[in-house]
């Protein structure tokens, strides 16, 4: 059975319409529900917990913890936390999609890959009740550090958000799953092939961890609406992509410059206006059977989740609905 996931930012509506929309996902049947971390952006903590006290069945995760920003013993502490509020339904994703946005804090990114690393360590050890390690690198912690509570989960998925080849093998060896951004969908098999490698070389069983493939999603009856709908999303995003990443679908940096230059000037909407109809391939567009297709081939190259996230539609409630009604039930 597939795994299905749906990821909420502020793109698509104020915090009680996130929360909303999240209900809204439990009884369109996807299993979890991912709230994305990023600086100055709304907090998924308060997010995550609104929506442990919302729902009853569907999965609650925050999405891209990085410990270069957030202490471990905080991310254990709120995780354990969560877990209590939703009966057992909390997830984690630790790390980052890209180091690009960490400098403006006055942060080296290029540490976010081991210091990933050793903060799933440190949680693993305090959600299971144990000391944590002091061996650390990156994180030097005296002894006798453990939770003052005890969650109702002595393991809690921790999945690893991670990027580039090194990073993403690496996190294929150590954790529960991945959360990759698949942008554009075409990267795929390689970086299924890159996590399925660090398992191997990690003594373990590639199936054990669970790729979750996130992807852009705008679906709608109109496939022209659905692509004026993702353009910001694009905009905003696009110009992280390194050139091997864009080559996938027969694009470059260069290609991106007017788009970046614009969104440094003039902000998102202005850079929307210059995302290009190829650009609209780094994510999934079109009608119910068209986005079909296209998650399809994301199982096909070993996918083990799908994650779905962007504006998803012209009114994103519907546009879940969409998905519960056409789209989820076309995979299994």
């Amino acid at each position: 059975m597939v795994l299905t996931s749906i990821r909420l930012t502020q793109f698509v509506g104020g915090p009680a319409e996130l929360v909303d929309l999240a209900v809204t996902a439990e009884e369109a049947g996807f299993d979890q529900v991912w709230f994305a971390s990023d600086p100055f952006m709304l907090h998924t903590w308060a997010l995550c917990a609104a929506v442990a006290q919302r729902t009853s069945r569907i999965h609650v995760g925050a999405l891209g913890m990085n410990p270069g920003t957030v202490d471990p013993s905080e991310i254990a502490a709120y995780l354990g936390t969560l877990d209590l509020l939703s009966g057992g339904r909390a997830l984690a994703g630790i790390g980052a999609h890209t180091d690009g946005m960490v400098p403006k804090l006055g942060i080296d990114g290029t540490a976010i890959p081991g210091r990933t690393a050793e903060a799933v360590r440190l949680i693993r050890a305090l959600i299971a009740g144990e000391e944590a390690p002091t061996d650390g690198e990156h994180f030097r912690w005296k002894p006798g550090c453990a939770l003052g509570f005890t969650p109702p989960r002595r393991r809690i998925p921790l999945h690893v958000t991670a990027y580039g080849e090194e990073f993403l093998t690496a996190a294929g060896g150590y954790g529960d799953g991945v959360l990759p951004i698949l942008f554009p969908p075409e990267t795929a098999p390689e970086v299924v092939g890159w996590v399925h490698a660090g398992a191997v070389a990690a003594g373990r069983d590639p199936s054990e961890v669970d790729i979750a493939g996130c992807v852009w999603v705008s679906v709608a009856d109109d496939p022209t609406v659905a692509g004026d709908l993702i353009r910001p999303t694009i905009a905003f995003f696009g110009p992280y992509l390194s050139d091997r990443e864009l080559a996938v679908v027969g694009l470059s940096s260069a290609d991106f410059a007017p788009v970046t230059a614009a969104m440094q000037a003039d902000g998102v909407d202005a850079a929307a206006k210059l995302v290009t109809d190829d650009m609209l391939r780094l994510a999934v567009v079109g009608t119910p059977a068209e986005v079909v297709v296209r998650l399809r081939r994301l199982l096909a190259a070993g996918v083990t989740q799908l994650s779905i996230g962007g504006p998803l539609g012209p009114d994103p409630d519907a546009a879940i609905r969409l998905l519960g009604e056409q789209v989820l039930p076309m995979l299994d």
